[in-house]
């Protein structure tokens, strides 16, 4: 439950102070936790900088009162815009690949957004391309840019981190969180480092991903059914900071697919694809620090489960996993 005891002037009000709950099935010597974002008010963690991004570029003077937010997005950061944007008084449009979540985009325009679709096979990149064309032809408009603006970064530094460390008193052993733009593991990962230079950070992305080459691998880049992590193309994942990093950690859609029901079934926590593979990911990680492989500062590792499985009820999510439209 959230920690709110009196009444609230706006739902940005709501936004953050999410639940830390215990995942099971873990090692017994070492606690692992999970956020779950899925209590902010449009029910991902992209509320965050949704809010705190669009309150920021007003208060600088990038966008006025009454101006356009443009973002390419899959969906969840179109929805904490839309938000953000509706209750301080400016307008949205999001460009959003075709196969992304119908609800996603439902839930937008129910937001009184406008949805502009870029073909599937152009991939994040020509998202990011269309958007751009769109803020150069709209008079007081502004790309806030999840992939590229710092804001995103230092949402999560200035709240996410600071509320996991409330929460488990400072006693944090290991960050592993999933990576699409970046910004929510960095900004954590950078509060964490400053706490103590022994923690663990570790990225997640799908088998498929090609976050490896941060870290001079090379990974095989192909489909993956997980959504919103992962990268095709890493030069349009400019808030990544490889010198954060202890490792990345690539989880198949299998994998992912099989916890995310695994989770439902025994743990009744409805989370999507991406919390199924930071759940698989954070498990592992647990499991070296049990074993001895792998020194932190405490027992204790702490993940992130950025939205819910609802989001994606359309794809087959609980189907089989050759049903699930990934």
């Amino acid at each position: 439950m959230t920690t709110h005891r009196e009444p609230l002037s706006s739902v940005l009000d709501t936004v953050g102070e999410t639940p830390l709950v215990a995942v099971h099935d873990t090692p017994a010597d070492v606690a692992v936790y999970a956020k779950l974002e899925s209590f902010n008010p449009g029910a991902s963690v992209k509320d965050r900088i949704g809010a705190y991004m669009a309150e920021q570029l007003l208060e600088r003077g990038e966008i006025e009162p009454g101006g356009t937010i443009i973002e390419p997005t899959a969906g969840n950061t179109g929805i904490g815009f839309a938000i953000a944007a509706q209750q301080l008084g400016l307008n949205s449009i999001f460009v959003v690949p075709e196969r992304f979540s119908r609800e996603k985009q439902q839930l937008m325009r129910a937001l009184g957004a406008e949805v502009v679709n870029t073909p599937t096979e152009d991939e994040m990149r020509g998202a990011v391309e269309h958007a751009h064309e769109l803020s150069s032809e709209i008079e007081n408009s502004v790309v806030p840019q999840q992939f590229s603006n710092p804001l995103n970064t230092e949402t999560h530094y200035a709240t996410t981190g600071p509320e996991i460390y409330d929460a488990l008193d400072g006693e944090v052993g290991a960050v592993v969180a999933g990576c699409g733009t970046a910004g929510t593991l960095m900004g954590i990962g950078r509060y964490a480092r400053e706490r103590h230079s022994e923690t663990y950070i570790g990225a997640v992305e799908p088998e498929g991903s090609v976050y490896g080459r941060f870290l001079d691998r090379e990974p095989e880049h192909g489909e993956y059914k997980t959504e919103g992590i992962g990268t095709s193309d890493p030069a349009t994942n400019e808030l990544f900071e490889p010198e954060l990093v202890d490792d990345i950690i690539q989880v198949s859609d299998r994998d992912a697919h099989n916890e995310l029901k695994r989770l439902a079934r025994e743990e009744g926590q409805l989370v999507a694809s991406s919390a199924g593979a930071a759940s698989v990911a954070a498990r592992q990680v647990a499991d070296r620090i049990s074993d001895g492989t792998l020194a932190v500062p405490y027992s204790t590792v702490v993940t992130v489960f950025p939205d819910s499985s609802e989001r994606y009820l359309s794809k087959g999510i609980y189907e089989s996993f050759e049903e699930w439209d990934g």
